[in-house]
């Protein structure tokens, strides 16, 4: 498994695990308020995954279609894709705007 994957693969482990804590706290009938705060936790964690993924379309599948004279296409098919996941085309918190990981 290549850095991306593994990294991809993480994060979402990671978000799964979080949420598994997320309902466990439900549950238990936690604070409405921390489980607000959990829930955006993880909602930031599969945003700053969906740049990721996003990133890695753009320098790889992106570039190559566009060498290969396929821009429209490939322009087309990304445009219907974003339409689903608007969060993703938000500026970056200022906190995040320098991490290269995302």
């Amino acid at each position: 498994m290549d850095d991306y994957h593994r990294r991809v693969v993480n994060r979402l482990k990671t978000a799964r695990g979080h949420l598994d804590g997320i309902v466990r706290m439900v549950e238990d009938d936690a604070w409405c308020p921390d489980v607000m705060k959990q829930l955006s936790a993880v909602q930031g964690m599969l945003e700053g995954t969906s740049r990721e993924v996003l990133r890695h379309h753009l320098e790889t599948h992106v570039a190559d279609a566009v060498r290969a004279g396929q821009a429209d296409e490939i322009v087309d098919e990304l445009m219907e894709t974003l339409k689903y996941d608007k969060r993703v085309l938000r500026p970056l918190p200022e906190s995040d705007a320098g991490d290269s990981s995302e």
